[in-house]
């Protein structure tokens, strides 16, 4: 599991005094940081691999400014040339948000997507999601 504390902004409050919906992609997009470096290790563009395919996003609580929240970012399976994380956002140690993103090893030099070297499948399945796992921590 990748784990990253991130302070919410005044500017991603909305009107409703919660942070705002859209936030949400772009924080879990940060909790993936560290899976973006196993695939490009200086996060430089020209040599990019991560290409995400879907995203999605099940809002359990409302997420308040003036509060860290946590993001905890789990692989949940591995394909061929793709893979999947499980994310959670959590304030005051309570779920907010759940949710998932499905990317593939993607080479923009050749238009096409390529097998997951297996030195970054390894270090992908450190961090393989155990749900028994996940909720004792």
């Amino acid at each position: 599991m990748f784990q990253k504390v991130i302070d919410p902004r005044v500017s991603e409050t909305d009107g409703a005094g919660h942070i705002n919906n859209t936030v949400i992609p772009v924080w879990f997009e940060s909790g993936r940081d560290p899976i973006f470096r196993l695939f490009n290790p200086d996060l430089r563009f020209h040599d990019w691999h991560c290409v995400l395919l879907k995203m999605d996003a099940e809002y359990v609580s409302q997420i308040y400014y003036g509060t860290p929240i946590t993001v905890y970012t789990w692989v949940k399976r591995i394909g061929r040339t793709s893979f999947e994380v499980y994310e959670e956002i959590h304030q005051k140690e309570k779920l907010c948000v759940r949710g998932s993103a499905t990317y593939v090893n993607y080479h923009f030099d050749q238009q096409k997507s390529m097998p997951i070297p297996t030195e970054i499948r390894s270090q992908l399945e450190d961090h393989l999601y155990d749900k028994k796992k996940a909720t004792s921590e």
